[in-house]
């Protein structure tokens, strides 16, 4: 008995060991797991705070490229009016600088539509509180309800998204109010005309 009790405590410390080395096993691959997961962790939040410097980087080099982009497409502009300062002077007649102002201005006009800026339509048109802001409101008579009569100040358009409304007047045609009741010309108490004779009763 002694010698059965013997070999199956050796047998209860061999299943013992084994156990143990399977979870010193076990342990030894969740620790590398662990580490793995942990590196690939820190290798992840370096290229996300890498990509985050790059990102700010681009914009802002994308605005600046931007900026650039926009000066330079108005420096023509510029030149042509210091020209035309410069050659006011010897103009032949106001009609003449009036008209070099035309040229510039259109030329900047085109300038903003190269970069999808476009002005707004306002006279003649419906009052839209979208694209217009009304300032005041005057009659005409001649013109529909509610119709541009006159523009302050032209607005614009950045890829279809208004940037700047346009300030304008709006028609405002009086509404035709039905006339006010007459009173009875026979009021209900009849009152003594101050004209009227009165006889004095004895």
């Amino acid at each position: 008995m002694k010698h059965k009790d013997k070999k199956s405590k050796n047998e209860d410390a061999e299943t013992v060991e084994q156990d143990a080395e399977a979870l010193r096993e076990q342990l030894d691959r969740l620790q590398a797991e662990r580490d793995d997961l942990l590196g690939k962790l820190q290798r992840v939040s370096a290229d996300y705070d890498n990509f985050q410097k790059r990102s700010v980087k681009q914009v802002q080099d994308s605005v600046r490229y931007e900026k650039e982009r926009l000066i330079k497409s108005l420096l023509p502009a510029v030149d042509n009016f210091e020209h035309m300062l410069a050659k006011s002077h010897a103009a032949e007649s106001v009609g003449a600088v009036i008209e070099g102002v035309r040229i510039i201005y259109d030329q900047m006009i085109d300038i903003l539509k190269s970069h999808d800026v476009e002005p707004i339509e306002s006279l003649g048109e419906v009052f839209d509180p979208s694209q217009h802001e009304a300032m005041m409101q005057q009659q005409d008579p001649d013109q529909a309800d509610g119709i541009v009569l006159q523009e302050f100040q032209k607005g614009y358009k950045l890829h279809g998204r208004v940037i700047r409304p346009c300030k304008v007047i709006v028609n405002k045609v009086a509404s035709a109010e039905p006339p006010a009741e007459e009173e009875s010309e026979t009021p209900d108490h009849p009152e003594i005309s101050p004209d009227s004779e009165t006889t004095d009763t004895e």
